[in-house]
């Protein structure tokens, strides 16, 4: 019988888990060498280059994600709120002191070049007080003030991230409605929410707003004709068309007042409004010429035409996908995209064995995250969604994106190994 409680939560690791996560780092180095590579600083381990900071910032990582395999599980949960509060802090901070890249006013300058991007802790910080709130007692989600303190800790900084405004970031916690879904919110909520996404592209698409409000009077109307004699049903129809039809117009608004040029060109440009090849729609056609130029096996490392002459901007960061696919091709982009799945499905089975509903949560969070960043980080690299600005997990170039996915990644990894022992009060 083994007494050493240590070495048995060494052998609890889900190294399945920490397998994935090295692969996928070690793949996002060696494509980031090749879209970044310099031949003025050849060695990987050169600071003027992406690369080389790349390999400091997977070193950190892995250190980092050693650190907290050797922490004790109670003291990442009882430090949930400080962390929320310390993460909410530097997103004010950031609206002051800020370094502005990209239109985004979302970066702290830490000198000698490294930068740090709150807005990545965010994330980890909301999924893991979110988790610490949904365990307490007497919390049940289908219980009004429950829901709404629920949706407060994800709202708060989202609309600080708004401010920034990074729109790619804030729309990153949307996803952790998948979370309460889990938890015993009414699927009516996720109906919602795919009908706001199909009322925001019909009212941006179509200029006179009464074609699309007149269809959905016509479709509440009959609905409540049908059950007139149910009050309940007339009633929740008739707030639900009031709801929509001030979305409607909250859209309208949001999309001439608060959004940028640049952010409304390339809504524009995936929805087919407008074409513009040669200026902002650039990125995204290049991106789709690099991955059809790859074909099945694609050009091999180093030898991606568009990578070399840099035809992609952003290529080592947002657009990293489109290095796998133009130099392994569909081969390697299926290869990539079948780890990125087998992760998230290994997260979720992590999460349904768990005693603890603490911990059920945070990975439905991590799980929610990752999930939600792949999607739109590749249909941003091949045209189907709008350009956001979204980093791919683990692959892409940056040190706060890498933190932040390591934190998410090996506190549930932690959590995990502690399973059989501890239930969170």
């Amino acid at each position: 019988m083994n007494n050493n409680p240590q070495r048995s939560l060494f052998f609890n690791v889900d190294w399945i888990a920490v397998i994935i996560f090295l692969c996928l780092c070690t793949i996002g180095w060696f494509n980031i060498h090749s879209a970044a590579f310099d031949p003025r600083y050849p060695s990987a381990f050169d600071m003027h280059t992406d690369y080389g900071k790349q390999l400091v910032f997977i070193i950190v990582a892995v250190s980092l994600g050693i650190i907290i395999l050797l922490l004790e599980s109670r003291f990442l949960v009882a430090l949930a709120p400080a962390i929320y509060a310390i993460t909410t802090l530097l997103l004010m901070a950031v609206l002051v002191v800020g370094r502005n890249v990209g239109g985004n006013q979302a970066w702290i300058s830490l000198g000698g070049g490294f930068r740090l991007q709150p807005s990545e802790l965010a994330k980890f910080s909301t999924c893991l007080l979110l988790a610490r709130y949904l365990n307490g007692t007497n919390v049940k989600i289908t219980e009004l003030k429950s829901f709404l303190i629920a949706a407060g800790i994800i709202l708060f900084p989202m609309a600080l991230i708004m401010l920034q405004p990074d729109a790619g970031s804030t729309l990153v916690f949307s996803a952790l409605i998948l979370v309460l879904y889990r938890e015993g919110l009414s699927p009516y909520f996720l109906i919602l929410e795919g009908l706001f996404i199909t009322l925001f592209v019909l009212t941006i698409k179509v200029d006179n707003h009464l074609y699309v409000i007149g269809p959905l009077v016509a479709i509440a109307a009959i609905i409540m004709l049908l059950f007139k004699r149910n009050k309940k049903i007339v009633s929740a129809v008739f707030l639900g068309l009031c709801m929509c039809i001030a979305f409607i117009f909250s859209v309208n608004f949001l999309y001439n007042h608060v959004l940028k040029p640049h952010q409304k060109v390339r809504i524009d440009i995936v929805l087919g409004i407008t074409s513009d090849l040669k200026g902002k729609g650039y990125n995204v056609n290049q991106s789709k010429i690099a991955i059809g130029s790859g074909k099945l096996w694609g050009q091999g490392y180093m030898h991606g035409t568009q990578t070399i002459y840099k035809f992609v901007p952003e290529q080592s960061t947002d657009f990293i996908f489109c290095t796998v696919g133009e130099e392994w091709g569909f081969a390697g982009a299926v290869t990539v995209l079948g780890l990125y799945l087998f992760l998230v499905l290994r997260i979720i089975r992590i999460a349904e064995r768990q005693r603890s509903t603490f911990t059920r949560v945070y990975a439905y969070g991590v799980a929610s995250v990752i999930f939600f960043h792949v999607v739109i980080n590749v249909g941003m690299t091949i045209g189907i969604v709008p350009s956001i600005g979204i980093p791919l997990p683990f692959i892409s170039y940056g040190g706060s994106s890498l933190v932040s996915f390591t934190l998410l990644l090996f506190v549930l990894i932690k959590l995990d190994s502690n399973r059989m022992g501890i239930i969170y009060a």
